[in-house]
């Protein structure tokens, strides 16, 4: 009999153990149809529209870099339930399209994933929850100290930032980010 408990064993720990790990990632596959859902939705109404009613956040757009088939919903906000998320619109920079600095910030390993292969020159664009599409051109990267980003919130330019944590491949949490800037090149109204 106790031969038979350690395998019966093992094997109820690896079914725990599998079923947690669907269990995350249908839960992230999940949140993902609720976002881009709650953005649809946003874009029909003119209202904000929250993914789920517990929700501290609420998409605010969709960014796409199209020559290397990335795209992802922008979230209010960069509160950590927000980030788990999606990358989060971070409160007091400008919005897509409008004068000053638009800044966007999100986990390497997740969603902000496709910036290593953002190319100089690469277009970016940003549809807005109210239907404005805004198109802008990635011109410049840097590696950052987080407390000395050089973003600087009083442009009078029309700018998106793409901010995430370096290095990319990195397993623990330092403190340098990696800074996409990208000018606006043409917008709809």
């Amino acid at each position: 009999m106790p031969r038979l408990i350690s395998p019966l064993l093992l094997a109820l720990i690896g079914f725990i153990l599998f079923g947690d790990g669907v269990y995350i990632h249908a839960k992230a596959w999940l949140a993902q149809v609720l976002l881009e859902r709650a953005f649809d939705r946003s874009i029909a109404t003119g209202q904000a529209v929250k993914p789920w009613s517990w929700a501290d956040t609420w998409p605010v757009a969709r960014i796409e870099v199209k020559r290397i088939g990335a795209s992802a919903i922008v979230l209010e906000g960069a509160s950590g339930q927000a980030l788990a998320f999606g990358p989060g619109h971070i409160q007091h920079t400008a919005d897509a399209g409008e004068r000053g600095i638009a800044v966007y910030a999100a986990h390497r390993d997740t969603h902000f994933r496709f910036l290593r292969n953002v190319a100089m020159g690469d277009i970016i664009d940003v549809t807005r929850s109210d239907g404005r599409h805004i198109r802008y051109r990635a011109d410049s990267s840097a590696v950052v100290r987080f407390d000395a980003s050089g973003i600087d919130a009083t442009t009078q330019g029309f700018e998106l930032i793409l901010a995430t944590c370096w290095p990319f491949d990195a397993v623990t949490s330092g403190p340098e980010r990696y800074i996409l800037h990208a000018t606006l090149i043409g917008a709809d109204r």
